[in-house]
């Protein structure tokens, strides 16, 4: 099967994703954090819901926190660098921004 085969919509990842729905945040190069909701994650990237907009490849820091509620609420956030390779609106003033783990920095 050619890749022009598949249709755009879908899912064309190789790794396995699995749904969170965990609170997460970016944080920005001049200080500040955008709050957002990690979707889902895998070994190779993640899905993020937030009101910010990446620019295509632009590298973004991003704490994943456990889930609300979790039994061991003093786990430290997952925190990464996450290369984006996509971003669509959501049409709520947020954005599902996708991406490639670059790098597991804690």
């Amino acid at each position: 099967m050619n890749m022009k085969d598949i249709p755009p919509y879908q899912d064309r990842r190789l790794d396995r994703r699995l749904p969170l729905g965990c609170p997460a945040f970016i944080a920005l190069r001049n200080g500040e954090r955008v709050d957002a909701v990690c979707v889902e994650i895998g070994v190779g990237g993640m899905t993020l819901h937030a009101a910010y907009v990446p620019g295509r490849n632009e590298v973004i820091d991003v704490a994943v926190l456990g889930p609300q509620g979790s039994p061991t609420p003093d786990r430290p956030p997952l925190i990464t660098k996450l290369e984006v390779i996509r971003c669509n609106a959501l049409g709520d003033g947020r954005y599902e921004i996708g991406g490639r783990i670059v790098r597991v920095v804690d």
